[in-house]
């Protein structure tokens, strides 16, 4: 338990920074989804307009720590080789 108003306060903090982080996060992955959907499906237009919706997410969650940016690079890419395989 936390013995100062300063460490109350920072646990405070960061249970709302998870909880703010884990709902980013599964949006990202949601979008993610529907990117894959296309790409199963084979639907070259969905999927060009999802990538960038995607892409987009993925830079946001970089910019705000949310993914490392090494991670976004390659999901940017390997996406990216995948609408661009259809």
């Amino acid at each position: 338990m936390a013995n100062s108003a300063q460490a109350t306060k920072r646990i405070r903090q960061n249970e709302k920074a998870a909880l703010r982080n884990k709902s980013q996060r599964s949006a990202l992955r949601t979008e993610v989804k529907k990117l894959r959907k296309l790409i199963d499906i084979s639907d070259k237009e969905g999927a060009s307009k999802q990538y960038c919706v995607v892409s987009k997410r993925l830079d946001q969650a970089a910019s705000k720590n949310l993914i490392h940016k090494s991670n976004a690079a390659r999901n940017k890419s390997r996406l990216a080789i995948a609408v661009n395989a259809i």
